[in-house]
C-alpha cells in the first residue's frame, strides 16, 4: 500500500482497504487501490469466506487478539525475532555451544513476559527457538521426517535441498525497506540459490530457505512426506482403527494410506481458509518487519513511538543488529520480507497443525522411531543421533516437532510472530479435531480416534 517516507502507510489508503474487504463483495475487494509502484499482489483474500460442507465454519472460528504493541509480551516477541536473525548460520548441532546462542539464552532469559520454554526458570541454549508441544524437547531440533528419505510406491526421494549463502540477509538498510512496503517485487535471484550442492537441512536458515518455497504445492507438504514415512516405516495405527486386529481385510480406501492422505491435504487447506479468515477479516496484524522499522525510526531518532516497551529498545540483540548491518530493521531471509497477507494466524502453522493433528489420530503416536538420525554440520550427511534421549523420539512427538518446525522456521525466517504459531496451532488443532469427528458418520465401519493435544491432554472421539 502507500507508504509516506516514515514507513507509515497511508490511513486513507487502509480504510480504503479495510472497507472494500468489509463489504466482503468480490467487486469491491477487486477494487482494492494498491501503491502505483506496487509489483505484487495481494493473496487470495476471500478465501476465508469460502463454506465448506463439513467440518466448522471459517466464520464461526476464533483466535484472541495479538498482544499489545506496548506490551512486555510483544516486546519479548520481537527480542526473540532479532535473535533468530543473529543465530540463522549456526548449524543446529552447534547451538548448545554457540557464543551467540548463548547470549540469546541469556538475553531472552531476562525478559519479564518472554513465552517460551524454560528449564528452572532459564531460557537454555539446548531449548533455544523450540515449541513448547510434548516431544518438541527431545532430540535434535529438527524432526526425523525433514531428515529421512521419502518412499512413494517405487520412487525413493532423499531429503537434500536447495540452499543459500550463509550471512545473506535482506531489508537491511531502510531504503529497500520502504521500498518492499510499497510492493517492490524483489525475488530471489537464481545466483542467491544453489541448486548444484543440496543439503539435507542443517540450519536455521536452510529450514527458513525450504519454507520460503514450500507454499506452492502446500503447507502440509512434509506431512504427507511424514505420512509415507511412517507408511514405509509399517509404524502401527492407533488401536481404534477398524482393521487393526482383522485376518481378513485391511483398509485401503477408507481407512487405509489413500484415506489418510487424501485427509492430510483435505484438512490444511480446510485449516487455510479459516486463518485467512482471521487474517484478512479480524485482526490484519502487522508484520515483525514493520514493528522493527518503528524499533528503528525510534532508535534513529525519526519517529518517538513512545509506545515501544523498554526492553526490546535495550536488548543486547537490537544492538548486534545495528553493528552488524547498520540499521535497527529486522534482517529478513527472504528478499521480498513478508508475504502479501496479514501476519495473524499464520497459514503455515494452522495447517501443519491441522495435519500433524490427523496424523497423530492415525497412527500409535507412543510408537518409537528407531535410529534416529541427525544432519552433520554442514548439511552434507547425516548421522546417528546418540544423545541420551535418542531412545524416546515417538511418533507423536516427532510430529509435534514437525509441525513446531515448520512454524516456527517462518518466524525464523522473520515474517511471523511467536503467538502466530501458538495461536495458530490451537486454530488447526481444533479444526481438524472437529473435522474428523463429523466424519465419523460417513463410514460403516465402527472406529475411533485418540489424540494427545498439543498441550498434552488427550481426546477420544
Amino acid at each position: 500500500m502507500p507508504h509516506d517516507e516514515f514507513g507509515e502507510v497511508d490511513r486513507t489508503a487502509y480504510r480504503q482497504l479495510v472497507r472494500r474487504l468489509s463489504s466482503e463483495d468480490p467487486g469491491e475487494i477487486e477494487g482494492i487501490e494498491l501503491d502505483p509502484s506496487c509489483g505484487r499482489r495481494l493473496v487470495n483474500p476471500q478465501a476465508g469466506l469460502s463454506v465448506d460442507a463439513i467440518g466448522p465454519r471459517s466464520t464461526d472460528m476464533t483466535m484472541p487478539p495479538v498482544p499489545r504493541m506496548d506490551s512486555a509480551e510483544l516486546s519479548a516477541e520481537l527480542c526473540e525475532l532479532y535473535w533468530m536473525a543473529l543465530c540463522r548460520d549456526v548449524p543446529f548441532t552447534r547451538l548448545t555451544e554457540s557464543d551467540v546462542a548463548r547470549a540469546a539464552a541469556d538475553d531472552l532469559t531476562k525478559l519479564s513476559d518472554y513465552r517460551a520454554v524454560r528449564q528452572n526458570g532459564r531460557v537454555t541454549p539446548g531449548l533455544l527457538f523450540r515449541g513448547d508441544t510434548p516431544g518438541d524437547h527431545a532430540g535434535p531440533y529438527l524432526s526425523q521426517f525433514l531428515w529421512r528419505d521419502i518412499q512413494f510406491g517405487t520412487y525413493r526421494f532423499v531429503q537434500r535441498q536447495d540452499t543459500v549463502r550463509p550471512n545473506q540477509d535482506y531489508m537491511t538498510t531502510f531504503g529497500t525497506y520502504l521500498k518492499v512496503q510499497r510492493g517492490w517485487n524483489r525475488t530471489l535471484a537464481a545466483s542467491e540459490r544453489d541448486q548444484e550442492n543440496r543439503r539435507y537441512l542443517y540450519s536455521p536458515r536452510a529450514l527458513a530457505h525450504w519454507l520460503h518455497f514450500d507454499g506452492g504445492p502446500s503447507p502440509a507438504k512434509a506431512f504427507f512426506h511424514a505420512g509415507l514415512i511412517l507408511d514405509s516405516l509399517d509404524m502401527p495405527v492407533d488401536a481404534g482403527n477398524p482393521y487393526v486386529d482383522s485376518t481378513v481385510q485391511h483398509g485401503f480406501s477408507t481407512f487405509g494410506t489413500p484415506h489418510l492422505l487424501a485427509l492430510v491435504t483435505e484438512v490444511a487447506n480446510r485449516a487455510l481458509r479459516a486463518v485467512w479468515y482471521q487474517k484478512w477479516f479480524v485482526h490484519r496484524r502487522m508484520r515483525p518487519e514493520v514493528f522493527g522499522a518503528r524499533v528503528h525510526q525510534r532508535l534513529t531518532g525519526g519517529r518517538a513511538y513512545e509506545f515501544i516497551d523498554r526492553e526490546v529498545l535495550e536488548s543486547d540483540a537490537v544492538d548486534r543488529v545495528f553493528s552488524k548491518w547498520g540499521s535497527y530493521l529486522l534482517p529478513q531471509a527472504f528478499p521480498e520480507g513478508s508475504p502479501m497477507h496479514p501476519s495473524y494466524g499464520a497459514g503455515h502453522g494452522t495447517a501443519a497443525a491441522a495435519a500433524a493433528t490427523v496424523l497423530k489420530a492415525w497412527f500409535d503416536e507412543t510408537a518409537v522411531l528407531d535410529n534416529p538420525i541427525q544432519a552433520n554440520e554442514d548439511g552434507t550427511a547425516l548421522v546417528p543421533y546418540e544423545g541420551q534421549d535418542a531412545g524416546r523420539l515417538t511418533v507423536g512427538g516427532e510430529l509435534n516437532k514437525l509441525a513446531a518446525n515448520v512454524g516456527i522456521g517462518r518466524n525464523i525466517a522473520g515474517v511471523h510472530w511467536r503467538t502466530d504459531w501458538t495461536e495458530s496451532a490451537k486454530l488447526g488443532e481444533s479444526l481438524a479435531i472437529q473435522l474428523l469427528r463429523e466424519q465419523k458418520a460417513w463410514f460403516k465401519e465402527p472406529h475411533w480416534f485418540t489424540v494427545t493435544r498439543f498441550d498434552g491432554t488427550t481426546v477420544r472421539f
